[in-house]
């Protein structure tokens, strides 16, 4: 009997020290932080999301050319970063300058991304030089997307850019006469390959899912290796 007494009061003790007010005002400070890790996490994406989001749109369902396509998603990313330097400038003056904000700040750093996008593939996320040599070639929509990827994956790596039936044949494969990894009527390669190989699980499905939710079709094979392979419908 006192043993029993002894045990029950202990689990009563500890029960009370658990359900106290540290531990009950633990779990809203976590979901507190949580949430505002989100909304960081949010605001800090928004702007690349937009860009590619609004362009790759624009292509596929709007009919637009790649340009105007381009062109779009640059607009609707300044207007997200305008409005981001127009809120800050008010914090700290209690004034709002739109024009001053998007002219000055908003669009010259979303012109300086984008041909950065555009242009530069590093030599750390190609497997060789010939498919760094190919980035020029790949549809600027992809390259966009791509770099914008890259910014928080630095260790993905692109095995394979632009094909002719030759290299299919090299690799023992049978050409593929509808690949999109030939170079296009626009003058573009549409398809990408990614190296998945030495790469987690769960990274590897977050890229595949990004890449899905910005509207471009993804396929996990093995061709000559495993690989995600992305590419850009035509629209």
């Amino acid at each position: 009997m006192t043993l029993q007494r002894l045990d029950s009061s202990a689990l009563r003790e500890w029960e009370r020290i658990t359900a106290g007010p540290g531990t009950a005002a633990a779990v809203p400070r976590v979901l507190r932080w949580t949430r505002v890790a989100a909304w960081v996490v949010l605001v800090a994406s928004l702007p690349f999301l937009a860009l590619v989001k609004v362009a790759v749109v624009l292509y596929q369902r709007g009919g637009c050319s790649t340009a105007v396509a381009l062109a779009g998603g640059v607009a609707c990313t300044t207007v997200v970063v305008t409005t981001y330097a127009a809120w800050a400038w008010h914090r700290l003056t209690g004034r709002v300058r739109l024009a001053l904000a998007a002219r000055r700040l908003a669009l010259p750093l979303v012109l300086a991304y984008s041909a950065y996008a555009l242009v530069y593939l590093s030599a750390g996320n190609a497997k060789s030089p010939q498919v760094r040599a190919y980035y020029a070639s790949l549809h600027p929509l992809l390259r966009v997307a791509l770099s914008t990827v890259i910014l928080v994956d630095r260790d993905l790596v692109v095995t394979d850019l632009a094909r002719s039936p030759a290299d299919y044949r090299t690799m023992g494969l049978a050409a593929n006469d509808g690949s999109l990894h030939y170079v296009q009527a626009d003058g573009y390669v549409h398809a990408i390959d990614l190296r998945t190989a030495g790469r987690s699980f769960v990274k590897n499905r977050l890229v595949q899912a990004y890449f899905w939710c910005m509207g471009f079709a993804t396929m996990r094979h093995v061709g000559t290796a495993d690989h995600l392979h992305v590419e850009l419908p035509a629209p």
